[in-house]
């Protein structure tokens, strides 16, 4: 089991830019495709962005593709997703997650993600 904690949330204004840290602990953090989820009030949680174990493949949701950046080091076991031209839209909890099982190839479904770490949260001002 991998133990997963997001950082980085916070205020911005439309269209400016936030970074988001996903710190894994474990060994084992360079065996999994990682995602990034978000859930706004009222909403059910909804797939951002992945990135496979190697990194060598990276997927994004048409309302963010081109505006965020999925990236990883394995050698330090950080997921990060950089946030550029932010819109009020994207005001939501986001939350990495482990695509189980390992070594599997990128999935946008919420239930093949696991060990969901308590979010963070980014609030966009218009």
């Amino acid at each position: 089991q991998v133990q997963l904690v997001e950082s980085g949330g916070g205020l911005v204004q439309a269209g400016g830019s936030r970074r988001l840290s996903c710190a894994a602990s474990g060994r084992v953090f360079s065996s999994y495709t990682m995602g990034w989820f978000r859930q706004a009030p009222g909403k059910e949680r909804e797939f951002v962005a992945a990135i496979t174990w190697s990194g060598g493949r990276k997927f994004y949701s048409t309302s963010v593709m081109g505006r965020f950046t999925i990236s990883r080091d394995n050698t330090k076991n950080i997921l990060q997703l950089q946030m550029d031209r932010l819109e009020p839209e994207d005001t939501a909890v986001y939350y990495c997650g482990t695509r189980k099982p390992p070594y599997s190839d990128i999935s946008t479904l919420l239930r093949d993600y696991g060990d969901w770490g308590q979010g963070t949260q980014v609030t966009v001002s218009s």
